[in-house]
């Protein structure tokens, strides 16, 4: 099973939940149970200027990924001042809170395991607690301080093979380099992971992916789920059969056990973010058709 979609900002809402304790937040479901997904929930959040959304616990984790604005995010004590390209995990039962205090709406992805509950039918598993206090200093992200233990930030570089074959300074504003934060590079592929157990996650994993010309992946499934949000480029996808040309915007989902495979026939790179649930085992999470 596989499904296509796409983010469209006018098909965005406040969720019902979240009506009386929000202003100018919204969300597209992007995966969901309507969409064939048993793992995870998959959407595009925006809060307008001068909004918010009041404080909460989910009984899921939730990662995220920045699109455009700076939105702020209270938790744990300290308030963090988010940018584009910058992610992190909202760790299952912590609460937390959203505004955004800039002059532009704020886009966000965010990606739920195990996925979220039908609030029209089943119990509640987002839970509202008393007002979270924002610090009137928002702290912007240094992911080698503790208190960023949370979060990630890609930067431009990180995913340049030939750059990756220097050394990096001590100064540079990034963790330092291992096998942790490796680049993994394949047919064409580049892939770096964003949020997972080194983050602290345990249900789900989010990384960003790179195509070069003619980067390719032969068919295969696997055994968990998988959702993949485009962001430049265009790139073929196959799934159960069915081919799409992905581009900006387009989202893509493939079950456990849907053949797939991805083929960029295009000069230009291709960059998506993808992200998995339940987390991949140690061993044979992939099945190649060829093999």
């Amino acid at each position: 099973m596989h499904h296509v979609g796409r983010l469209d900002p006018a098909s965005m809402s406040t969720p019902d939940a979240y009506r009386g304790r929000s202003l100018g937040f919204r969300r597209q479901s992007l995966i969901d149970g309507p969409a064939g997904s048993v793992h995870m929930g998959f959407g595009a959040c925006e809060i307008s200027p001068e909004g918010h959304l009041g404080g909460h616990v989910h009984s899921h984790e939730e990662a995220f990924y920045v699109l455009e604005g700076t939105p702020q995010l209270a938790m744990g004590g300290e308030t963090f001042e988010l940018a584009p390209q910058q992610c992190g995990l909202i760790p299952l039962g912590v609460p937390h809170a959203w505004r955004n205090r800039g002059a532009r709406a704020c886009r966000w992805l965010d990606m739920l395991a195990p996925r979220p509950r039908d609030e029209h039918k089943e119990p509640p598993d987002t839970f509202f607690t008393r007002e979270i206090a924002f610090g009137d200093r928002p702290r912007t992200l240094d992911i080698r301080d503790p208190r960023c233990r949370h979060f990630f930030r890609l930067d431009e570089g990180q995913m340049d093979v030939d750059r990756l074959k220097q050394g990096s300074a001590v100064g540079e504003p990034t963790v330092s380099a291992s096998m942790a934060t490796a680049l993994l590079a394949y047919s064409g592929i580049a892939v770096k992971m964003l949020v997972d157990q080194r983050l602290e996650a345990n249900l789900l994993t989010m990384f960003m992916v790179e195509y070069q010309a003619g980067g390719v992946a032969h068919p295969h499934d696997h055994p968990f789920e998988e959702a993949y949000f485009m962001l430049e480029g265009e790139v073929e996808a196959v799934a159960d059969g069915r081919s799409y040309v992905l581009r900006p915007g387009d989202v893509f989902w493939t079950g456990v056990g849907s053949v797939h495979a991805f083929y960029n026939r295009t000069d230009a790179r291709v960059r998506w973010l993808e992200t998995q649930a339940p987390q991949p085992p140690r061993q044979h999470s992939y099945r190649f058709n060829r093999d």
